[in-house]
């Protein structure tokens, strides 16, 4: 814990309480809305991406799974960026839930982050008449699939999908989430949170 922190006991009271009241969450949707409007844009985003990335856990964590696509063993970040790669909504479940059935519930969470966004960009992971049944009962959204093209022999820039994986990078400069550590889902999702807040945070003042 850096010198000029207040206790262990003080941080750790309002990380969890943060982390609870959902103070994390109405942070970002803040700052996503500021970074939007700097950019010339309206507040709320209409389109976005969707994707997951899969990391190691530490050995005290659960709820982990294996992701035989990526072989790894742990969680998934599953997130919906706006077409920015602004961090909308993000859910953290075990790598061993495909994206199709993991997504549902990323897009529960868009829908209380961002009720005017409705076309999403997604890769093959997604396709298919499972999802778009099971998100009937969620709201109205239109599903893109944008694929790799069948001829490409060697790496491909796809349209929109490089901004989640952006988005990604972006998350990856920070430490923390290098692996995850954290015990339970919610302090996982707490600390996705707090790594795109500090990236706004550092990014709007220099707007």
């Amino acid at each position: 814990m850096p010198k000029d922190f207040p206790p262990v006991s003080t941080v750790r009271y309002y990380f969890y309480r943060w982390r609870d009241d959902g103070l994390l969450a109405e942070i970002n949707r803040a700052l996503v809305a500021a970074a939007r409007l700097a950019a010339g844009r309206d507040m709320q985003p209409t389109g976005g991406v969707i994707d997951s990335q899969s990391v190691k856990t530490s050995e005290n964590t659960s709820l982990s799974g294996y992701d035989a696509g990526k072989r790894i063993k742990g969680r998934k970040r599953h997130i919906i960026t706006d077409t920015c790669g602004n961090l909308i909504a993000c859910v953290v479940h075990s790598a061993g839930v495909q994206d199709r059935d993991g997504a549902p519930g990323v897009f529960a969470r868009l829908r209380r982050e961002a009720p005017r966004l409705r076309h999403i960009f997604a890769d093959g992971g997604y396709a298919g008449p499972k999802l778009r049944g099971a998100l009937v009962g969620l709201g109205r959204w239109t599903l893109q699939i944008v694929k790799r093209s069948d001829t490409a022999k060697s790496f491909e820039v796809l349209p929109r999908r490089w901004v989640v994986e952006r988005t990604f990078a972006w998350l990856g400069r920070c430490r923390r989430l290098a692996r995850d550590w954290e015990k339970s889902i919610e302090s996982a999702e707490a600390w996705v949170l707090i790594a795109h807040i500090r990236r706004m945070t550092r990014l709007l003042p220099r707007g």
